[in-house]
C-alpha cells in the first residue's frame, strides 16, 4: 500500500482558535496527507483577545525538533515542507538550513512559504528584522509562496494596485528557480466588484481566480488558505485547480462562521469536512 504524501508543516499554534497549524493541520489530514506539524509559537489565543499566554519557541528547542524531525528521517520522505508564522530571525535561519539539507536529500521536494509577515489593516505584525530575514532567507528556497498584497509590497517596494503591479513585483521577487507565487486577497483595480482574486504568477502568463468576497475578516484565513493548497496539490490538483478548491473551501468554512458569529474560522461543518474527504482532481479529459 502506497503511504500518503507527507507534509512537514512548520507554523504557529493555538490551544484556542484555528491559526497556523491550528488551521492548517486538520484540513491537510482530512484530504488524506500525513502531516508532521512543528510548532514556532505557542499561544492561548490569537493576539485579538483581551489577554495572550505563551511565547515562541527558543531557538534552541525549536532546533531540537527539527533534529528529531531528521533523525526520524522526515525530509527525506516528505513530499512538501510549509512554513508560516515566524517570530524571530534566529528561527528563520534554522528553518532556511532545514530547507536547504532537506532538499538536498530530497530533490523532488516542494517548498511551500506562506510568508506571514503583516496585511493592510494592521501593518507588519512580526519584527521587521523577521521580515527581511524571511526575505533574504526563506523566500530564495521557495517553490510556492503565497503573500498578500501587502507582504509581497513589503517585501518588493512595490504598491500594489494593477495586475501590471503584480507583475512587477513577482518578478522583482527572489524566489527558487521556476518558482511560483499565489498573490492572495487581491482587490485589483480592475477586479470585479463583490469578488476578491488570487492570481498566479510564474513562468508562464498570470492566471487570475476570482471568488466571492465575503465580508468576514478572521484571524488564520491565509494559514487555512495556504494547507488547502497543499492538500489539493497533494491530491494532485494542478495548481490553478487547487487554488480554486482552496479559495472554495476558505469560503465555505468563512461562511459558516459567518452565519454562527464565530470570531473563530469553523472547521467542524459537515459539509466542510465532506469537501475535504472527496478532493481530488477531476476525470481524465476534463478540463481543470
Amino acid at each position: 500500500m502506497t503511504r500518503p504524501p507527507l507534509v512537514i508543516s512548520i507554523q504557529s499554534q493555538v490551544v484556542f482558535g484555528h491559526v497556523g497549524n491550528s488551521a492548517a493541520v486538520f484540513p491537510m489530514q482530512a484530504a488524506g496527507l500525513e502531516v508532521a506539524a512543528i510548532p514556532t509559537v505557542i499561544f492561548s489565543n490569537t493576539p485579538d483577545y483581551p489577554t495572550l499566554r505563551g511565547r515562541p519557541l527558543p531557538a534552541d528547542f525549536f532546533g531540537e525538533l527539527l533534529l528529531g524531525a531528521e533523525e526520524r528521517g522526515l525530509p527525506g520522505r516528505a513530499a512538501y515542507i510549509v512554513t508560516g508564522y515566524i517570530g524571530s530571525v534566529e528561527v528563520v535561519l534554522q528553518l532556511a538550513a532545514f530547507i536547504a539539507r532537506a532538499r538536498a536529500a530530497n530533490p523532488a521536494l516542494t517548498y511551500i512559504c506562506d510568508p506571514v509577515i503583516g496585511d493592510a489593516g494592521p501593518g507588519l505584525y512580526v519584527p521587521e528584522a523577521v521580515a527581511t530575514a524571511l526575505r533574504e532567507h526563506l523566500l530564495p528556497l521557495a517553490d510556492l509562496a503565497t503573500p498578500n498584497p501587502f507582504e509581497l509590497g513589503w517585501f518588493t517596494g512595490t504598491q500594489i494596485r494593477t495586475l501590471g503591479d503584480l507583475e512587477r513585483a513577482a518578478g522583482a521577487l527572489s524566489l527558487a528557480p521556476g518558482g511560483r507565487l499565489i498573490a492572495t486577497g487581491c482587490a485589483l483595480e480592475d477586479t470585479t466588484p463583490g469578488t476578491i482574486e488570487s492570481v498566479i504568477l510564474g513562468p508562464e502568463a498570470p492566471m487570475r481566480h476570482p471568488t466571492p468576497h465575503l465580508p468576514v475578516a478572521i484571524p488564520g484565513t491565509g494559514d487555512l488558505y495556504a494547507g488547502l493548497v497543499t492538500a489539493a496539490l497533494g491530491r494532485g490538483l494542478t495548481l490553478p485547480a487547487a487554488v480554486d478548491a482552496a479559495q472554495s473551501l476558505t469560503g465555505m468554512a468563512l461562511a459558516r462562521a459567518a452565519a454562527l458569529g464565530a470570531r473563530e474560522i469553523v472547521l467542524s461543518d459537515p459539509d466542510f469536512r465532506e469537501a475535504l474527504l472527496t478532493l481530488r482532481p477531476p476525470p481524465q479529459g476534463h478540463a481543470t
